[in-house]
């Protein structure tokens, strides 16, 4: 009987009912689609580092998990590491930041980069030649609109495209090494060196005694630094995630309490016919609560569901800047995270409707 009621008051009012849950819903959206983003990208970038093909990352002093300083390291370092014990190959490259977005440019020397790994699997066109030449992956391309033979401005220079190569290694854009050093005026200078040995079940072994050796760099084993790639790791993403979420529990709060707020306004003479009945403060208290708790399940059901839909904008409109994923562990917490916010939010008009006096109720217009 109790549900009827509360069903048919939200129905009654539909248009407020509808924008309440549509508020809870974007609420809802947009903590699942940062978070998404967030595991997305960093879950991008450890894919590309692990399709390098190499057991240890050699890193610059300083640099963060997910940062470079642009070209800190000498390029003479790679020899020197391939004169050490079970090195067999050592590759160094330079990247450069982007600016306007979270792109990058790296420069690599082919021949070394086929050698580590097998090179690049091209989809069109084929690797660099000339030292205006520049290759993008296939969602980078889609993105730019880009392909075989366009001519494309990064760092102040034109590149013409070269190919454009499968996803999925080391970076979305690459030049040759030699001539995005002349162009930075970084010449001589690598960014981060990735090493190849003879067992990789000796790279952690064969860290160990490098960081001896090469006091002060950052140097892990492949598999360590990919493990480091996460949100928890990120301090910078992870608070910008927490007041996200913060503003996005006020803003939640604010819509639910005018929602609720004018609820109680429009049925104050009803409150009193409740009251006038016999009905006692906990069952108003309970009508409204169910109702706020109605809502906000509601509403974080759509905001799951319009989730697909911003997941489904970024693939086809920047499939190459941002990439969302399904965070489903996610989903209870940020329905809690609406839930509570709700539940807060009807907590003043609550309290407004219990103390109503039954005889002003009653003669409320």
């Amino acid at each position: 009987m109790l549900n009827n009621l509360i069903f048919a008051n939200l129905g009654h009012r539909p248009i407020r009912t509808l924008l309440s849950v549509l508020a809870i819903a974007v609420e809802v959206t947009m903590i699942l689609t940062l978070v998404g983003v967030s595991y997305g990208t960093l879950d991008q970038s450890a894919q590309r580092n692990r399709g390098v093909g190499a057991d240890i990352w050699f890193r610059p002093p300083g640099s963060s998990v997910i940062g470079l300083s642009t070209a800190p390291l000498s390029d003479k370092i790679p020899a020197l590491l391939m004169q050490e014990p079970h090195v067999t190959f050592a590759m160094g490259t330079m990247v450069q930041p982007l600016s306007g977005g979270f792109d990058s440019i790296t420069g690599l020397d082919i021949d070394d980069f086929t050698k580590l790994n097998g090179g690049f699997h091209f989809l069109r066109g084929g690797p660099l030649v000339n030292d205006d030449d520049i290759i993008v992956d296939e969602y980078y391309a889609k993105q730019k609109n880009l392909h075989v033979g366009s001519t494309v401005n990064l760092v102040n220079h034109d590149w013409k495209v070269a190919g454009i190569f499968e996803s999925g290694k080391l970076a979305r854009i690459c030049v040759k090494l030699s001539a995005l050093q002349a162009l930075t005026g970084n010449p001589g200078h690598l960014s981060q060196i990735f090493v190849k040995v003879d067992d990789p079940r000796k790279a952690q072994s064969i860290v160990d005694a490098l960081k001896l050796k090469y006091k002060g760099y950052q140097i892990y084993t492949m598999e360590e630094f990919i493990s480091m790639i996460s949100i928890n790791n990120v301090g910078m993403l992870k608070n910008f995630i927490g007041v996200v979420i913060g503003v996005a529990v006020v803003v939640g709060f604010i819509v639910v309490f005018m929602a609720m707020y004018t609820a109680v306004l429009e049925r104050t003479r009803e409150i009193g016919i409740l009251k006038a009945v016999g009905g006692s403060s906990a069952l108003i208290l309970n009508i409204l609560f169910r109702e706020t708790l109605l809502l906000a399940l509601l509403g974080s059901a759509m905001g799951i569901v319009l989730t697909y839909g911003t997941q489904w904008l970024m693939k086809h409109a920047v499939p190459a800047s941002l990439v969302q994923e399904t965070v489903y562990g996610w989903w209870p917490i940020v329905t809690g995270i609406a839930v509570v916010g709700a539940l807060l939010g009807v907590v003043v008009p609550a309290m407004k409707a219990i103390k109503q006096d039954v005889t002003e109720a009653l003669s409320y217009e």
